[in-house]
């Protein structure tokens, strides 16, 4: 099965040996990987919330966290981290066309972002929340109860829920004692 893994995604040169593809060339396939990811996630999600069997004996085991906290990111049901991880995570691998090496960059990338979008803090400067809208306040609006059919996308872009109505718009309120909260957005 590697083998043939290896073969669909890599090229070898004369004497055998795996060629990365350039640097350029593999942005640009994680880049393909994060969208075919973003999208799997966002509809895999979604039904989960909207099928009441799969939410009661499946999705709900990760909505006992009301309050995200970082290891709780992969704190789920084992179908869930099949369908969702696992299964995402190979259709993005083999539509991005990704080698080995790159895969293993990409989803180290993935599950620290999906932790960190978990963590329940917001941290001046991290780097997540200055590139990506889906992010730590995002994800706990989702994990709140007013937020829990809005908000879906994971791990990475929130297109997905702009563009088909569960977007939910927050603000961060700073807190008297210290840190911020994520409410949702006053209309």
């Amino acid at each position: 099965m590697l083998a043939i893994t290896l073969q669909l995604t890599a090229t070898a040169s004369a004497s055998g040996v795996i060629v990365q593809p350039s640097i350029p060339k593999q942005i640009l396939q994680i880049a393909i990987a994060m969208f075919v990811m973003d999208t799997w996630q966002y509809f895999v999600h979604r039904y989960m919330h909207q099928n009441k069997f799969l939410y009661r004996h499946i999705h709900s085991q990760h909505h006992r966290l009301v309050v995200p906290y970082a290891i709780g990111a992969l704190y789920n049901h084992p179908i869930e981290g099949l369908l969702l991880d696992t299964v995402g995570g190979a259709i993005s691998y083999l539509v991005s066309g990704m080698t080995a090496r790159t895969a293993a960059v990409f989803f180290c990338f993935a599950v620290v972002k999906t932790v960190d979008d978990h963590c329940g803090l917001w941290l001046p400067g991290n780097i997540f929340h200055i590139f990506f809208q889906n992010n730590t306040a995002y994800h706990d609006i989702h994990h709140q109860l007013q937020g829990l059919k809005y908000n879906y996308s994971q791990p990475f872009f929130s297109i997905w829920d702009k563009l088909l109505g569960t977007y939910m718009p927050f603000d961060l309120v700073k807190r008297p004692k210290g840190g911020f909260e994520a409410r949702l957005a006053k209309e």
